[in-house]
């Protein structure tokens, strides 16, 4: 198509920058790639190693920056003929109108069931919903957003679940066996605490955790 604009998130971002990037250059695109804010040097890296690699100057570009300024101007840019984002619908959506007629790829935040029946077996149940709602502190488009357990082993289900998440060791991720490390920032960790305000407002009953770490800063228990 020409030059293909990437616009890509901090949750993965070397993954998801070379499941946008490799594609387009292997079908003859150049690309202008914006990383996330928070990870900026993931692109750098990449554009180094592509030069390294001999790209030809010019085909793989990185620009760093508040998406707010420079997302728009990839956008809105004719010349560029295609968008692929990963992100959250509220900075997602608002892009379509004024791109016009250029080709999508649109990743954005997911809503993910996670649901156990009856039959399940629930040691591996409880596995994999660690595994889906803990990742990355919960905090990627692929988390699980709610879970639905029926009735009958719903008890047995929740109890196994929160001695589970109770092993769940917290710290720097640079510490043997550490699971969850921090929130990407302080407004990550208000919204958790915004979450656990709504849905205790309406009736949700806390099993485990539900505050910030004894760590301090952007550590949360896992709730």
């Amino acid at each position: 198509v020409g030059i293909a604009g990437i616009i890509s998130p901090w949750n993965f971002p070397m993954n998801v920058m070379n499941r946008k990037a490799l594609p387009a250059l292997l079908t003859a695109n150049t690309v202008v790639f914006k990383p996330a804010s928070f990870t900026p040097w993931s692109g750098v890296f990449m554009a180094q190693l592509l030069e390294k690699a001999g790209l030809p100057a010019g085909v793989f570009n990185c620009v760093t920056g508040l998406g707010s300024r420079i997302g728009n101007v990839i956008v809105e840019d004719p010349r560029v003929r295609a968008i692929s984002f990963t992100g959250s619908p509220v900075t997602g959506n608002p892009i379509i109108p004024p791109a016009g007629l250029k080709k999508f790829s649109m990743e954005l935040g997911g809503k993910s069931p996670f649901v156990v029946f009856d039959d399940a077996d629930l040691d591996r149940a409880v596995e994999g919903a660690i595994a889906c709602k803990f990742r990355n502190c919960g905090q990627t488009c692929v988390c699980t957003n709610r879970i639905y357990v029926q009735a009958g082993v719903y008890d047995e289900f929740a109890k196994k679940f929160v001695a589970a998440t109770a092993k769940l060791k917290v710290g720097t991720g640079t510490l043997k066996d550490v699971y969850n490390g921090p929130l990407t920032d302080a407004n990550a960790v208000e919204k958790v605490e915004e979450h656990m305000g709504d849905a205790t407002a309406k009736g949700a009953t806390v099993l485990l955790g539900g505050k910030r770490h004894q760590l301090g800063g952007q550590f949360f228990e896992p709730t």
